[in-house]
């Protein structure tokens, strides 16, 4: 049996992207619920973690309610960018990213918030401006939880499944390795399902060791 190595290139391709995507737009989101105060705080903190608790296919219906091709957001994406996005791998980096989210915004914050307040105090004091204290003294002394959410984004993003499948649909070849896997069991091709099964696995684990060994447990 020749094992098709695209839903694995694609799967790591949309995994890199959404983790990109959900750090740029995870660590401000992070620092604001950490650091601020804002009368629709609980809320969006709320929003934020509903990917953890909604069930997928909810979250990908959503996702194609707001992009798809016959909505305001989608139609202007296509005809003024030309990015289409739903039945795309493009889609599956953003039904990615928004399924990860969570899990690279709770360490984050939770890191940030174990930052000394007192440090960047003293950086206020020497006269740095807010971005430079986030960014020289806030950040650096967060890093742990930031890497650690992001290595957890990214095997979120890896092991997504139904969110994905709303979103990106699997057509011909171009799938990810959790529908490779849910189209191998379907048509009985078991022995394709259980060598997908066994690396999705292996890297799972390996993912929570790096974390643990990266946080000493803490997350």
């Amino acid at each position: 049996m020749i094992l098709d190595p695209l839903p694995l290139v694609l799967t790591i391709q949309i995994s890199l992207c959404s983790t990109v995507l959900v750090v740029l737009l995870g660590t401000p989101l992070a620092w604001a619920l950490a650091r601020k105060r804002f009368w629709a705080k609980h809320l969006v903190d709320a929003l934020v973690m509903q990917p953890m608790v909604i069930p997928p296919t909810v979250l990908g219906y959503y996702l194609l309610v707001l992009l798809g091709r016959d909505t305001l957001l989608g139609r202007f994406l296509e005809n003024s960018l030309g990015l289409e996005l739903v039945f795309t791998w493009r889609g599956g980096v953003i039904a990615a990213a928004v399924a990860s989210l969570p899990l690279y915004v709770k360490p984050a914050r939770s890191a940030i918030e174990g930052v000394d307040l007192a440090f960047e105090d003293v950086a206020r004091l020497l006269g740095r401006s807010e971005w430079s204290v986030v960014r020289t003294v806030t950040l650096p002394l967060a890093w742990r939880g930031l890497v650690a959410g992001a290595v957890m984004a990214f095997a979120r993003a890896m092991g997504d499944f139904g969110t994905t499948l709303m979103v990106m649909g699997s057509i011909g070849r171009e799938k990810t390795v959790s529908i490779a896997i849910y189209e191998a069991w379907s048509s009985n091709d078991l022995a394709r399902a259980n060598i997908l099964v066994a690396i999705v696995t292996v890297f799972s684990i390996a993912v929570l060791w790096s974390v643990s060994r990266l946080t000493g447990g803490k997350i």
